[in-house]
């Protein structure tokens, strides 16, 4: 059989991505490329001129006797400072338990299975969009489930498996909710402008005004596609194969109880909250009596753990899940387990980042990209839809969302903010181009599950049936997000809590 141009495409995307190496290995290489180059560059003599100071930076060869004992020295203390590692880490210790306890994968089944069913495309798209709140539970759950929802009401089951990915893949950086993804950019971000500005934050919330709008357009968006592209294309399905409908457990009155409970530990939490920030000398404003300088924006993790972790607690208490504090200490632990290759993938990354910011070749490179961009007066606008679309073309031979913000990060911060924008602009660039092709990357580390679903209703499914009914997705996403981000820009609204476009 003749394949088509995308499929010579995407196989070949995918032969070279297989050949790759671990994400892991890949920032060793590149620790170990900074520690050569930085040799050659100093030897060269490379230098450049800070375009605000007037100060001048060359290149450190790290591979000097004094690089060599930074090396050695600071090797522990390079993983141990790493700002996202701690970062992720205490909000996984929440939202892991709130996962553990059984609270988000009811939550999202009560969301999908108590819905109207002329809004129920609408529902699963927004529901996987909220499920990245809780890392993978959104392809483990409620993708197989949308798929079992359609078929239930007589539609075509992987029409509802496109919906539920497009959701929880493409709509990945969108959401209402701060997720592990918020904090663990933030801290990435903040290390890349350090190269800049030493005392520049990023806070966790920095793209939160832009990803709550995003969060109803894609789950528009998506819908329409499955409704208007993808729902005709695929036609009315044939059970052939004689595929078993899985039984949709509706909840039952032990589960609504705990979402009761665990309901009344946020309205706390919010009251709580509301009471330390409203009056002018509430107690969680900032030292200067503002909202931007207030600890919980400043402490939005901290907040997270408490109030994902509690509600967790309680959900698991009322279910049963949690009989004493064992029980809960062990789900903190489960929570853990899913952070290990994390945690080995940011000590090479901590390095790389480390190696790339003492050697000053990324202040050099930055320096020196902002003036070749700047010669081309692309102009702020056609300038992000590049970095959109190169994101997104690097999404397609490397999958980790933040093993590519650790690389890109250090490069494309410091040359923004020498054009005069802000990290958290350039962040959330990086985001959308990251998220619209997550659906067609054959390097998405869920892809091969997604397979297998579509595989349950069509034994023939492969790259090929992924990619071709995803793509349209992928397509539509893209520009709808641009538009928006485009729309955003000229009205010159904030990104985020304190997060502005221009510095």
């Amino acid at each position: 059989m003749k394949k088509s141009p995308v499929q010579i495409f995407l196989n070949g995307v995918e032969r070279v991505g297989n050949k790759l190496p671990h994400p892991a290995s890949l920032f060793g290489l590149f620790a170990l490329a900074v520690l050569v180059l930085s040799a050659i560059f100093s030897f060269t003599g490379s230098s450049a001129v800070h375009p605000g100071t007037g100060e001048e930076y060359q290149v450190i060869n790290l591979l000097s006797r004094d690089g060599l004992h930074m090396i050695l020295t600071e090797m522990v203390t390079n993983f141990t400072s790493f700002a996202p590692l701690g970062i992720v880490l205490v909000a996984m210790l929440g939202i892991g338990l709130a996962e553990n306890s059984g609270l988000i994968a009811v939550v999202i089944r009560s969301l999908v299975l108590y819905s109207p069913e002329r809004f129920l495309t609408f529902i699963i798209v927004f529901a996987g969009i909220l499920s990245n709140l809780a890392s993978s539970v959104g392809y483990v759950l409620l993708v197989p489930l949308a798929g079992t929802i359609f078929m239930a009401v007589g539609r075509n089951p992987i029409a509802g498996l496109a919906a539920g990915f497009a959701g929880v893949s493409g709509g990945y950086s969108a959401n209402l909710i701060l997720g592990t993804i918020d904090p663990l950019l933030a801290g990435l971000s903040q290390e890349a402008a350090h190269l800049v500005d030493k005392a520049y934050q990023v806070n966790p919330t920095a793209n939160y005004f832009f990803m709550v709008a995003s969060t109803f357009l894609i789950a528009f968006l998506g819908t329409w596609v499955t409704e208007k592209i993808i729902v005709p294309r695929l036609g009315k399905y044939s059970n052939d194969n004689e595929v078993e409908q899985d039984e949709i457990s509706r909840l039952t009155p032990v589960e609504k109880k705990g979402i009761k409970k665990s309901l009344w530990v946020l309205a706390g939490f919010m009251v709580l909250l509301l009471i330390g920030l409203i009056p002018d000398n509430g107690v969680l404003r900032g030292p200067d009596g503002s909202l931007l300088q207030s600890p919980v924006l400043k402490g939005v993790v901290a907040i997270l753990f408490l109030v994902a972790g509690l509600m967790g607690v309680v959900y698991g208490a009322v279910t049963g899940k949690y009989k004493s504090d064992a029980d809960v200490m062990k789900g903190m632990a489960e929570s853990m387990k899913s952070m290990a290759a994390y945690i080995v993938l940011v000590f090479f990354a901590a390095q790389f980042v480390e190696y790339f910011n003492a050697s000053n070749l990324g202040i050099i490179i930055a320096i020196k990209g902002a003036h070749a961009i700047e010669s081309l007066n692309l102009g702020l606008i056609p300038l992000v839809i590049m970095f959109v679309i190169f994101s997104g073309l690097i999404n397609l031979v490397m999958g980790s969302a933040s093993a590519k913000w650790a690389l890109l990060a250090p490069i494309f911060i410091p040359l923004f903010m020498f054009l005069g924008y802000t990290p958290e602009l350039t962040q959330v660039v990086y985001r959308i181009g990251d998220s619209v092709t997550n659906m067609i990357s054959p390097m998405m580390s869920f892809f091969a599950l997604i397979i297998v679903y579509f595989q349950k209703y069509d034994e023939k499914a492969g790259i090929g049936t992924i990619v071709a009914t995803m793509l349209p997705y992928s397509v539509v996403f893209f520009i709808g997000w641009v538009v928006l981000l485009i729309a955003w820009l000229l009205v010159g609204l904030p990104l985020g809590p304190g997060a502005g476009i221009h510095l």
